[in-house]
């Protein structure tokens, strides 16, 4: 009996205990699991007819019950710097967007979590979008092969950022099952939980779930009082305030052998000034970090605007004297919309969304 494909499961939209399940009518041992994991994951193949170490008729019979659907994906811009925005879309008509970043020999991928955004930060174009839809583990992880697939001889890719579009942490049993897949020893993509980085808004309850996978936390910080964080991210201020972000913090801190990241977007007159920075030193202080400052990028709708190279350097040498290890993340990727805040505009005009700063009749909507 021939089998319509698209209404059969799809094989990446099970986890390995799902796959383990499915092979046991077919009276698959147990090491089948793990091939055919190995084959999704380290191997990437498209087409169950290519796992080649099962028997054609196993194959077969596994063709019968289940087929492979990866997201289609494509280098859509390269920057002036090297820097390369990929664009993923999605079985629904929605996309997304991955960026990779290349520096020396390091080449670092920045994923998405969700189409659009929960959240409401002021700063990010993402936001504009507005929330679409959670991505599932396969979505998350079919980015980083394609990324992989785009590298050179001799390259590899060195770190992982969740710092695309969405909140990692409003989508997190989708993330924490992607980076098993991603970090997994014997089928996974062999990558380290170590060079991994989860970038957080501040959803507080999540903090210790993240500590157990083992990768790396970034909290998005960008304020100083609760009346700036108020006016640059509301919904999640609502409902964690920037005390409760601390608290949260130095118990994450406690708990971790690892220093915690606290990334801060600087913004022209808005919290860039050194009444600011000695705010951070004493906001900080007792928690084991360290500190990126990201300079605003600017986009098109956007009020906000990026603060001189003066006022920047005499902010970073501020905290740098309380005592802190502050570093200025270099924007990348500016030219294509790439960088930090900025993704979201190729992804919403392929899944013909309107941003909401771009709507008809939006204050913020340029000609």
């Amino acid at each position: 009996m021939k089998h319509n494909q698209s209404s059969l499961p799809n094989l990446l939209d099970m986890n390995a205990s799902e796959i383990e399940a499915l092979g046991t009518p077919l009276g698959w041992p147990r090491y089948r699991t793990t091939q055919v994991l190995k084959w999704l994951y380290q191997k990437g193949v498209s087409h169950i007819s290519e796992m080649t170490n099962l028997s054609k008729d196993d194959r077969d019979r596994l063709q019968g019950v289940a087929t492979i659907s990866r997201m289609a994906c494509s280098v859509s811009e390269m920057a002036g710097d090297g820097t390369g925005k990929f664009l993923g879309k999605l079985d629904d008509g929605l996309a997304v967007e991955t960026v990779m970043i290349p520096e020396g020999h390091r080449r670092t991928v920045c994923v998405s979590s969700q189409v659009g955004c929960t959240l409401d930060c002021g700063f990010c174009l993402t936001a504009q979008i507005g929330f679409r839809r959670n991505l599932s583990p396969h979505e998350i992880v079919d980015q980083v092969w394609h990324a992989r697939k785009s590298l050179g001889q001799g390259e590899a890719i060195t770190s992982l950022v969740f710092m695309g579009m969405g909140e990692p942490l409003l989508n997190f049993e989708a993330v924490a099952e992607a980076i098993q897949r991603l970090t997994n020893a014997e089928w996974g993509m062999v990558m380290s939980p170590r060079r991994i980085t989860v970038s957080t808004a501040g959803w507080v309850p999540r903090f210790q779930d993240i500590q157990r996978l083992g990768v790396n936390l970034a909290i998005s910080l960008n304020a100083t009082t609760n009346h700036q964080r108020q006016l640059l991210m509301p919904a999640v201020n609502k409902r964690f305030d920037l005390m409760q972000i601390m608290e949260a913090s130095r118990a994450y801190a406690k708990r971790s052998d690892r220093r915690l990241t606290f990334e801060y977007v600087l913004i022209a007159r808005v919290n860039d000034s050194v009444e600011d920075a000695k705010r951070l030193v004493k906001l900080l202080r007792g928690i084991r970090c360290k500190i990126n400052l990201i300079p605003f990028n600017e986009f098109s709708g956007s009020s906000y605007q990026r603060p001189s190279q003066e006022v920047i350097e005499v902010f970073q040498q501020t905290v740098r004297n309380g005592g802190y290890d502050v570093y200025l993340r270099r924007s990348r990727g500016v030219d294509v919309l790439g960088a930090c805040g900025q993704l979201g505009r190729m992804a919403s005009e392929a899944a013909h969304i309107v941003p909401k700063g771009l709507r008809k009749g939006s204050a913020n909507a340029r000609s």
